[in-house]
């Protein structure tokens, strides 16, 4: 029996690959890792080098690095170059050899010898915070709460993610089950920070952080209404303290820098799809249109 059936799915004795598997990832998707075919990565001026797309994962990483600009770590100018997962560019030689998992984003420092790659965006946040300093409390106490709160949002974000937002908005059809099994999960995490945020600034206390980056990239960009189209049916606006958070990062200069790196869809004024010096961004954002008075 299909599982694309209404029926119920009886699972084989032994899971075989069937093609295509539905869905907008279909053509993509598959049960082996390793590289489909060569192709070496561009490699710029600067010490780091970002190959990410703009989505809530990538994002990370191009803030953290506007952010530590913004503070005048000079030793954080990087280049960024576009990974297109939806042609495959993730499985070439060049990324697999930086990142095995072939996922966005990945880095590699060149100020290094040898050159260091970096993957997983919550070990690329904490690797920038360590070398720069910056984002991460000193105390033990402030450093452990951040570091809670970056592997909660590692843990959690597959479930909106990978859950959610996959049978919401992704799949190749709308099962009740899996929406609702993942909606409310989804909302028991907006809870969560919710609740936490009633009582302090930021996430991890009184110190925006890499917590608040990263956890930000996926829910404040959810409770913003910018994530599957779903701000009405999860009823985002009922989190007052998620939205208070979720705007005031939102405003800050560098967010709106880093959102816009390796952006290749939208306006001409929202798209950054490479970016080796603070100009490409500055020649980008003057595009944007005036606010009405």
């Amino acid at each position: 029996m299909s599982a694309t059936d209404n029926n119920e799915y009886t699972p084989p004795r032994v899971w075989t690959w069937e093609e295509p598997s539905g869905g907008q990832f279909a053509s993509i998707n598959r049960p082996v890792a390793g590289p489909t075919h060569e192709a070496e990565l561009p490699v710029g001026q600067h010490p780091i080098q970002l190959y990410s797309l703009a989505t809530p994962n990538g994002i990370k990483v191009s803030i953290m690095l506007e952010e530590l600009l913004a503070l005048g770590h000079e030793d954080a100018e990087y280049d960024a170059w576009p990974i297109d997962i939806g042609k495959g560019e993730q499985f070439s030689t060049g990324f697999v050899a930086i990142n095995p998992n072939s996922k966005i984003p990945a880095m590699v420092d060149r100020s290094e010898t040898p050159p260091l790659r970096v993957f997983e965006s919550g070990s690329i946040l904490l690797y920038l915070a360590e070398k720069f300093g910056a984002f991460i409390p000193s105390s033990r106490a402030g450093r452990t709460e951040t570091l809670n709160w970056l592997f909660w949002q590692m843990g959690a974000a597959p479930y909106l993610g990978g859950g959610f937002g996959h049978f919401y908005r992704y799949a190749p059809k709308k099962w009740k089950y899996p929406i609702d099994r993942y909606a409310m999960e989804t909302k028991r995490q907006l809870d969560v920070l919710n609740r936490e945020l009633a009582h302090r600034p930021y996430i991890a206390g009184d110190d925006y952080t890499v917590a608040d980056i990263a956890i930000w990239s996926w829910y404040g960009q959810l409770a913003l209404g910018r994530l599957y189209d779903a701000a009405e049916f999860l009823a985002v606006h009922e989190y007052e303290h998620l939205q208070r958070w979720a705007k005031e990062i939102d405003a800050r200069p560098a967010v709106k820098r880093g959102r816009l790196v390796c952006r290749t869809w939208g306006e001409p004024h929202e798209m950054v799809p490479e970016r080796h010096s603070a100009a490409d961004i500055d020649q980008v954002m003057a595009k944007a249109p005036a606010k009405g008075g």
